[in-house]
């Protein structure tokens, strides 16, 4: 179970621009579930993904994995339980390196460095398999770099090497906003299968209120810092897209 207690964040303390995002704001998310979370900007989505894996510090509050506080945790450290797929699939990937050392390096992500080759060819056919089952013909391809591939081949093999090791949380940053909408049904499709099929409790932050409401069995809306919606199980199925553009529109006129 992951837990956001009481945390508070001002950006700019002390400045004219000082903006206190959060104040005590808290959040339980139970193993297993897949929360979509969505919110205009500004309303705390990114930041309350970069506080989770430890990217920003929060002035104060606590960050619990089974009741036991990671905040004290570097971002590194956290990423032995966490994989994170970005908005920008270039930031989830090596582009001079080739997808066989690009996987290589996400395998032997939590290892101890050493003087060792980082890349096994003997795990060339588990990649291959790996890539095989994205169906969308990677596994031809080890030897290409990441730079040669499209922006939706890399963000699959992102996906994939943010999920390679075992882990128990997936954080989902706009994954796929910088996509084409054809390429982002396949990567939407792709990750709620790893989801599943990993068993992984994940928390994805969209702009896209169709996959918001399809996706996942949870959503929640931000504002200015605060939960203004929280829906789980049959409720947020029984919620529509345009019901939540409704509750977004409405959200933003009160901002106004």
């Amino acid at each position: 179970m992951l837990e956001i207690q009481k945390i508070t964040k001002v950006y700019n303390a002390g400045t004219v621009t000082e903006n206190r995002l959060f104040s005590d704001f808290s959040l339980t998310v139970d193993d297993g579930q897949f929360v979509s979370v969505v919110g205009g900007n500004g309303s705390g989505k990114t930041s309350l993904l970069n506080i989770i894996c430890g990217t920003i510090p929060a002035e104060s509050g606590d960050v619990l994995v089974d009741g036991q506080s990671i905040s004290r945790q570097k971002d590194y450290q956290r990423c032995a339980s966490m994989g994170r797929v970005y908005q920008n699939p270039a930031l989830g990937t090596c582009p001079n390196l080739t997808m066989l050392e690009n996987l290589s390096l996400a395998d032997n992500k939590g290892r101890p460095f050493g003087l060792s080759r980082g890349v096994s060819k003997t795990r060339g056919a588990y990649f291959r398999e790996q890539l095989a089952a994205l169906g969308l013909g990677l596994e031809d391809k080890l030897n290409v770099k990441m730079g040669s591939l499209s922006g939706g081949q890399r963000q699959a093999v992102a996906l994939l090497m943010a999920t390679l090791t075992p882990l128990r949380f997936l954080i989902l940053d706009e994954h796929t906003a910088a996509l084409d909408p054809k390429t982002a049904e396949i990567i939407m499709a792709l990750t709620d299968r790893i989801v599943r099929e990993k068993r992984l409790t994940a928390v994805m932050v969209t702009h896209n209120l169709r996959y918001a409401a399809e996706y996942g069995d949870r959503i929640l809306m931000l504002d200015r810092g605060r939960i203004v919606l929280d829906r789980a199980g049959q409720e947020k199925r029984d919620t529509s897209a345009e019901e939540l553009f409704q509750l977004f529109s409405r959200a933003a006129l009160d901002c106004g």
